[in-house]
């Protein structure tokens, strides 16, 4: 008893001084690293701990935004590159981007302001070629897309953003989804690839993506 009430104990203090530490050592506009960006928001934080950052003078942040822990945020293809756009990712203002989420810009990446995503969600604007198939991939050309999130959108947890997709504003992505085109303002996507299965519509509300695609015809 007394040493299941000591581990008990022992247990709350480490969560306890992990959680210290986590907020201790987050990036913000106030560090060295949050000043190695070329935008860092006040009120922004990067927890830890993260997996991957680098060339973070080529990324923006805007105000109040959080980036969970376990995050990589990167751009070009390595530490120290110089890139042909800047900024390569740019994320805006009052952002949550989940735990384990990657974003991997080579191009550029635009996330709107109060955009949301769950935990392991994927954004990338680069994809692998596969034109010689005697040839590894690795070795092949390597695609460039932007890709553009719109204000106010919700990435559900594990989906996925591929080069050349542009999600409108206020638009829900449910989970584990892959977007690889275009999503309207005001819609619901799911599915891989994401297929839109309601927008709404100022004069009568939400309505079945279907209805939609028989005006359009």
């Amino acid at each position: 008893m007394l040493r299941r009430a000591l581990e008990r104990v022992i247990a709350a203090v480490v969560r306890e001084r992990f959680e210290d530490w986590q907020f201790s050592a987050a990036i913000t506009a106030d560090t060295a690293r949050g000043r190695k960006f070329k935008q860092f928001g006040a009120g922004s934080l990067i927890a830890f701990p993260w997996v991957t950052i680098y060339n973070e003078h080529y990324i923006e942040i805007g105000r109040d935004t959080m980036l969970g822990p376990y995050v990589a945020l990167s751009a070009g293809m390595m530490p120290g590159q110089e890139c042909v756009t800047s900024p390569v990712v740019r994320i805006g203002d009052r952002c949550l981007i989940g735990r384990g989420s990657g974003i991997v810009g080579h191009l550029a990446i635009d996330i709107g302001n109060d955009v949301w995503t769950g935990h392991h969600v994927y954004i990338t604007d680069q994809n692998h070629g596969y034109e010689d198939v005697t040839r590894p991939i690795s070795q092949q050309t390597q695609p460039e897309r932007p890709v553009v999130i719109g204000d106010g959108s919700w990435l559900g947890a594990g989906s996925v953003v591929l080069p050349g997709a542009t999600i409108g504003k206020h638009v829900a992505v449910g989970a584990n989804s892959v977007v690889t085109g275009e999503l309207p303002d005001f819609c619901v996507a799911v599915g891989a690839p994401a297929r839109v299965i309601k927008r709404y519509d100022p004069a009568s509300g939400w309505k079945p993506a279907d209805e939609f695609r028989k005006r359009e015809r």
